[in-house]
């Protein structure tokens, strides 16, 4: 998929960006596409072209590379937000997580910023952005 059908894909299903170096990251990656049985997702990395494209049409300017990011209906979610609009889509249990949402958006993203500040030191990190396998090649923008 080149650059020029991202429209349609955001259109059509809900976008992660994510940090394509980050092994928590490509880890959560790899969970959401196990677990993704309706289809509601496609990928790129936050290093891409693609998401430079996308945060460029939010007007969100941030490069902040610890900043989940899901592009849904039109509207950007960042951090806790994002986290938890995903875990709805993945159905049972996982959908249960959503409650989360009544708890404080700042003291969401105050544990989400301390993971995401800690998540090199804990899980590491790759040389390079994670590539799609064979099976996964349809779901992610490249």
């Amino acid at each position: 998929m080149d650059i020029l059908q991202t429209d349609s894909v955001k259109d059509n299903y809900s976008v992660i960006l994510f940090d394509g170096v980050c092994n928590l990251c490509n880890g959560a990656v790899d969970f959401i596409l196990r677990r993704d049985k309706g289809d509601h997702f496609r990928f790129a990395s936050l290093q891409s072209k693609q998401a430079e494209k996308l945060l460029g049409e939010f007007e969100y300017n941030n490069h902040d590379l610890s900043t989940f990011v899901l592009i849904e209906n039109n509207k950007l979610y960042t951090r806790s937000d994002a986290a938890l609009r995903v875990f709805k889509k993945l159905g049972y249990p996982w959908r249960i997580l959503y409650i989360l949402i009544l708890m404080p958006r700042p003291l969401r993203d105050f544990i989400y910023r301390f993971a995401a500040n800690n998540r090199y030191r804990w899980f590491g990190k790759r040389n390079t952005c994670r590539l799609p396998d064979k099976t996964e090649i349809n779901k992610f923008l490249s």
